[in-house]
C-alpha cells in the first residue's frame, strides 16, 4: 500500500476533518497523512473522509495524488464500497501509466484485480494480477512479483470454488475446467511459496500453506490438505496469531471428516470453539458448534449432539440468523429421532417447518412437512392434538427433557442422503435445487400474447408486426433528426428516375453531408470512451507537472498484448448484460460457508442407512414407499 514517508509525521492529537479543511494551512498532503493515519488504526472511514478532502483540494504533485488514489482506493474496498474502489484504482492506473511509475501502474493492476475478484469478475481479474506480475518481474522486484502470484492463485481458488458451490457431487469429482482451474490456483501458490522462503518471508508462507490446503481440499487431497494445514497451524503459533490458528484448527476438521477420523475432528472443532470464544466471534463460535453436533450424531453420541445444536441454535437466536436458527432445529429433531424422543423431535420439526415458510426455503419446508407427518403418525396425533401439546415443551432455546434412549428401531432416522426428491440440499447456492423446487416463471408465449391483442396466431406476418411495434421506438431512439430543408431534398432525390447513375448518388452533397452527420456523432461516442487526464480529481495542471502530463502522450503503435487485453475487457461487458442466476436466498452467518456436512451426507450414506427403519404406521400405504428404502 503506498504511503507517504518521508514526509511531515502528524501527531495524533490532530484537529478533526472540518478543522482541517477551514484552516488555510492546511494542505493536501497534511489531509492525505490524516488519513493514512485513520487507516492504519482501522478507521477506515474517517480515513476515506480526510482522502476525498485531500482530493477536493487537490495537489500538483502526481506522485502524491497517486498515492492518495491508490490509500483511497483499498479505504473504499476495507469498507466494501467496490465501486468507489474499482473508480479510484483505474484513476491510479491512469495517472501511473502518464507518467511512466511502472512500479506504480503495477500496484494499481495488482489492487484493480483484488477488486475485481471479489466482485467475481475473475477473468478481468486474473488479466490485471498477471499484468502485476509482468511489471514486477520487468522491474526486479521479487516482493511484487511474490504479491502478484498470490493474488493469481487467489483468483483463481475463488473462481474455482464459485464453480463447485452447491454441486452435488462427491468430494474432489470435479468437471474437467473446474479442475484445471483448481490446479493452477495450486500452481501459482506453489511459486508464491517458493518465492516467500527464498525472501525469508514467515509471514507470507503462513498464509501459501492456508491456501495449498483450502484448494487441494476442493480438488478432495484431503491427506495433501492435512499437510499443508498443519504447516499453516504452526506458523500461527510461532507468530500467536489466535484467528489464523482458529481457522486451521477448523479446516483441519473439515479434512479429517472425509478421511473417517470423526474422534480426532472433534478435538480439532473444540480447539476451534475454544479459540473462537476467546476472540470473542459470536459467528465461528456457533459454526464450530454447528460442526461438533453434526460430528457427534456421525459417532452416534446424540446426547452430546444435541448439546452443541442447543449451542448453535442460541446463538443464532442471538444474531437473528434464522436460517441458522432452522438449521440447527432440523438437526435437533433428527437427534431427537435417534434417541427415539419423537415429542421433542415434533416439537424442532415444527419449528423448521415454521422458519422454511417465514424464509421462503421451499426445500426445508418439504423435508420439514414431511418429518412432521412422519412424527405425528409414530405418535398417532392429529392436527387437533398439535396446538394442546405446544405447553408440554419448555422456553425455546432451553434445554428440553427427554426420555432414556430407547430403541430406534420404530423411528426413522430422516434422510440425511438425498434419496428421495423431497429431500434439500444443505448447499445454499445450488441453483438444480431451485430449479427443481421453485415453480416456473409466468413467462408467456407468443402465442397468449398474440391472443392477448386480438391476433390471429396463424397470421404468419403477425409476429413481425409485432416485433416492429415494440422495436419501433427503440430504433427511432437511434435516429438523427435532419432539417426540413433536408428531408425535403431526401424526398426529392428518392422520386429520381431509377437510371440514374448510383455513383452521383453516393457523391452527393447530401449524402456527404449524412456521412459527415454520422463520423461526428460516432466520434463524439469514441470521446466518450477515452481516459482523459485532465479529468482526474485533485488534479491542478501546473507548468511544473504539464511536461510530464504529456511525455505519455506520442504516438505509438499498440502492442499485441493490449489488444488481447482489450478483447478479454470487451468480453466481460457482454458479460454484464447476461441476466443473472435465481437468487439463492438468505445466508445463514452462524453456518460454515463450506457446509461439509452436505456432503458428508452422501459419503456417510451407507453408514445412516443401516440405521434407519420404517415408521410405524397403519395407514402406510405399501405401494408408495422408496423402493430403494428396501435395501
Amino acid at each position: 500500500m503506498p504511503s507517504f514517508h518521508g514526509q511531515v509525521v502528524l501527531t495524533s492529537s490532530m484537529f478533526p476533518l472540518v478543522h482541517f479543511v477551514n484552516r488555510m494551512e492546511a494542505s493536501c498532503l497534511e489531509l492525505a497523512l490524516e488519513g493514512e493515519r485513520l487507516c492504519k488504526v482501522g478507521d477506515f472511514k474517517g480515513g476515506a473522509a480526510f482522502f476525498e478532502a485531500a482530493v477536493e483540494l487537490g495537489t500538483e504533485d502526481l506522485k502524491t495524488l497517486s498515492a492518495i488514489y491508490s490509500q483511497l482506493g483499498n479505504a473504499y474496498f476495507y469498507l466494501k464500497e467496490y465501486a468507489k474502489a474499482l473508480e479510484y484504482h483505474r484513476h491510479d492506473l491512469t495517472l501511473a501509466r502518464t507518467i511512466g511509475d511502472r512500479i506504480g501502474e503495477g500496484k494499481a493492476s495488482g489492487n484493480l484485480g483484488n477488486t475485481l475478484k471479489v466482485l467475481g469478475r475473475y477473468d478481468e481479474a486474473v488479466m490485471f494480477c498477471q499484468r502485476h506480475l509482468d511489471i514486477s518481474r520487468e522491474q526486479g522486484d521479487k516482493v511484487g512479483e511474490a504479491r502478484a502470484l498470490y493474488n493469481i492463485g487467489n483468483v483463481l481458488h475463488a473462481k474455482g470454488k464459485q464453480q463447485v458451490w452447491g454441486c452435488t457431487q462427491d468430494p474432489g469429482d470435479l468437471s474437467p475446467d473446474v479442475r484445471d482451474t483448481l490446479q493452477r490456483a495450486t500452481q501459482f501458490y506453489e511459486m508464491n511459496l517458493s518465492l516467500v522462503k527464498e525472501l525469508g518471508d514467515k509471514a507470507a508462507q503462513g498464509r501459501a500453506f492456508g491456501n495449498l490446503g483450502n484448494t487441494h481440499y476442493l480438488l478432495g487431497n484431503f491427506v495433501e490438505a492435512i499437510k499443508f494445514h498443519r504447516e499453516r497451524l504452526s506458523i500461527a503459533k510461532e507468530f500467536g496469531d489466535k484467528a489464523a490458528e482458529r481457522r486451521a484448527y477448523s479446516n483441519l476438521g473439515n479434512a479429517l471428516i472425509f478421511l473417517g477420523q470423526f474422534h480426532t475432528a472433534t478435538e480439532y472443532y473444540r480447539k476451534t470453539l475454544q479459540l473462537s470464544h476467546q476472540l470473542k466471534d459470536q459467528v465461528m463460535e456457533a459454526q464450530a458448534c454447528y460442526s461438533l453436533g453434526n460430528t457427534y450424531t456421525l459417532l452416534q453420541e446424540y446426547d452430546r449432539a444435541i448439546d452443541y445444536h442447543l449451542k448453535h441454535l442460541l446463538i443464532a437466536q442471538e444474531l437473528s440468523d434464522r436460517v441458522g436458527e432452522g438449521r440447527a432445529c432440523w438437526s435437533l429433531g433428527n437427534a431427537y429421532v435417534s434417541l427415539g424422543n419423537h415429542r421433542q423431535a415434533l416439537h424442532y420439526s415444527r419449528k423448521h417447518l415454521e422458519i422454511s415458510r417465514e424464509i421462503g426455503d421451499r426445500n426445508g419446508e418439504l423435508t420439514a412437512r414431511m418429518n412432521v407427518e412422519q412424527l405425528m403418525a409414530a405418535l398417532g396425533m392429529t392436527e387437533g392434538d398439535l396446538s394442546s401439546c405446544g405447553s408440554e415443551f419448555e422456553a425455546q432455546g432451553a434445554r428440553p427433557k427427554f426420555n432414556k434412549r430407547s430403541s430406534t428401531g420404530n423411528v426413522d432416522l430422516w434422510k440425511y442422503t438425498s434419496e428421495k426428491v423431497t429431500q434439500p440440499c444443505l448447499c445454499p447456492a445450488c441453483l438444480i435445487c431451485l430449479q427443481q423446487a421453485g415453480s416456473p416463471l409466468p413467462i408467456m408465449s407468443v402465442t397468449e400474447i398474440l391472443g392477448n391483442i386480438g391476433r390471429d396466431p396463424s397470421d404468419e406476418d403477425c409476429f413481425f408486426d409485432l416485433l416492429s411495434k415494440f422495436q419501433s421506438s427503440r430504433m427511432d431512439d437511434q435516429r438523427c433528426n435532419l432539417n426540413e430543408q433536408q428531408k425535403w431534398e431526401k424526398r426529392q432525390a428518392a422520386t429520381a428516375p431509377l437510371s440514374q447513375d448510383p455513383c452521383s448518388l453516393i457523391s452527393s452533397p447530401q449524402t456527404e453531408e449524412f456521412f459527415d452527420l454520422i463520423a461526428s456523432s460516432q466520434s463524439r461516442r469514441l470521446d466518450d470512451q477515452r481516459a482523459s487526464v485532465g479529468n482526474l480529481p485533485g488534479l491542478r495542471i501546473t507548468q511544473n507537472n504539464l511536461g510530464h502530463l504529456r511525455g505519455e502522450a506520442d504516438p505509438q503503435e499498440p502492442s499485441d498484448d493490449f489488444f488481447n487485453m482489450l478483447i478479454k475487457c470487451q468480453s466481460s461487458r457482454i458479460d454484464d448484460q447476461r441476466c443473472s442466476p435465481p437468487d439463492p436466498g438468505p445466508r445463514a452467518p452462524t453456518v460454515p460457508d463450506e457446509d461439509f456436512f452436505s456432503l458428508i451426507q452422501r459419503v456417510q450414506a451407507k453408514r445412516m442407512d443401516e440405521q434407519r427403519v420404517f415408521l410405524p404406521s397403519d395407514e402406510q400405504d405399501e405401494t408408495n414407499s422408496d423402493p430403494r428404502d428396501k435395501f
